[in-house]
């Protein structure tokens, strides 16, 4: 009961307050009051609440003959939990039902909602799985952004829709002896050479983690930096740094890192994560767009805000953070920190540009922007990158999709291109 009204909190802080899923984790005092079982089911109740929010929405719509009361958001959120259970993590109906229920009576806020709950929910029990299995692909994200999707990516939108109703793989980036690491953690080696598990382990159970021996990010995530080539003992900037999977990437490649975030926050786990990997780098806690650097870097790697569009497989609270308006308000912001990267590269450097997202206006828009103000491109080869051929568009850009590798759990969406300054 305590697991499932942390977890009712938790959906409420988002959807309600707009706090981001990893936010609403360090803020929310009845999910910090669980340990082990009941704080994983918690944190995989509300994740699957949000992945299915769409869907489990318009089913429930089926047995409520008018929405709950905008003041009754504990209640609402309790409900879709209680249906979640039931449609997607297929608890048997008499738990579901009943925890659900009592939870509602332990509570203040939903009490008077518990018999309507008991009713819808056992309604839910009978026809539910039905009806959700009749919805449309993209019933379960924002109808803006699928038609967004539609009109990107024509029929593949429908695969990316269908590839994030699934929890994702742990993908890690690895030191060195990859497969090594994957007979030692049950996994295997992809094609572009991460390690992916399976998912659920606590990271920090896991051989290697104390010895840092590896570190997490997604397969996706780790093309990016390989574009920059052999970066051994070159001075690479990491702009927008935090929390730092890439900075680890080019350190263990041994180039010599400045990474630079506006967040000290963030940066501490970087820091952490340097420690732990006993990697080095430079900090610099500033704003990209007023950094000044005494000499010209020799590359420079902007993974940029961005959407995050691409990474709903692992944070599907940001398709109900996001909105219509953000995608246009940051593709502005990326054109300005790609402006300030050029005086910061030594001429013929190289500048990797990166967003994890799979809105065109942060992605290939962006490269063509820059190409005319003065940057050319530097097409990614065939062959370039093990692996990596599925992925590099006709421009010589490399763009990622959740759909890829979908019979070994899907990939990040990420879109990267090479620029090179004239």
């Amino acid at each position: 009961m305590s697991a499932r009204r942390a977890a009712a909190e938790l959906l409420v802080a988002v959807m309600d307050r707009g706090l981001s899923l990893d936010d609403a984790l360090q803020a929310t005092p009845s999910f910090l009051s669980l340990e082990g079982r009941d704080r994983t089911f918690a944190r995989a109740l509300v994740a699957s609440g949000l992945r299915r929010l769409g869907g489990v929405s318009a089913v429930l719509s089926r047995f409520l003959e008018r929405p709950l009361p905008e003041s009754a958001a504990h209640a609402r959120a309790l409900l879709h939990l209680g249906a979640t259970q039931l449609l997607v993590l297929g608890t048997p109906a008499h738990a579901a039902v009943g925890e659900t229920v009592e939870t509602a009576n332990a509570m203040r806020e939903a009490r008077g909602f518990a018999k309507l709950m008991n009713a819808v929910l056992r309604r839910v029990a009978r026809e539910g799985a039905e009806i959700l299995a009749a919805l449309p692909a993209g019933a379960d994200l924002p109808p803006w952004l699928f038609t967004r999707w539609r009109a990107a990516y024509g029929e593949r939108a429908e695969a990316i829709a269908r590839a994030l109703l699934h929890e994702p793989p742990l993908d890690l980036s690895v030191k060195d002896d990859a497969s090594g690491w994957a007979e030692k953690l049950g996994g295997f080696v992809t094609a572009t050479g991460s390690v992916r598990v399976a998912p659920g382990a606590r990271i920090e159970s896991l051989p290697g983690f104390a010895e840092g021996a590896w570190w997490v990010q997604d397969a996706a995530a780790a093309l990016p930096a390989r574009l920059l080539g052999d970066v051994a003992g070159r001075r690479v900037l990491d702009l927008c740094a935090a929390p730092g999977g890439k900075t680890l990437q080019l350190a263990a490649a041994g180039a010599l890192v400045t990474a630079l975030d506006k967040s000290e926050p963030r940066l501490e786990r970087l820091r952490e994560n340097l420690a732990r990997t006993r990697l080095r780098a430079e900090i610099v806690c500033a704003d990209a767009l007023e950094f000044r650097a005494r000499e010209g870097f020799d590359a420079i790697l902007l993974d940029a805000p961005c959407s995050s569009t691409g990474t709903l497989r692992r944070h599907p609270d940001v398709a109900w953070l996001r909105r219509p308006n953000d995608v246009r308000a940051l593709s502005e912001l990326q054109m300005q920190l790609l402006d300030v990267c050029a005086p910061l590269l030594r001429p013929g450097g190289c500048l990797v540009y990166a967003v994890c997202s799979l809105e065109p206006e942060e992605g290939p828009a962006i490269a063509a922007t820059a190409l005319q103000r003065g940057w050319r491109r530097g097409p990614v080869q065939v062959g370039e990158i093990a692996g990596a051929d599925e992925f590099i568009t006709p421009d010589g850009d490399v763009r990622t999709l959740p759909s890829h590798w979908s019979d070994k759990g899907g990939l990040d969406g990420f879109f990267a291109a090479r620029l090179m300054r004239a």
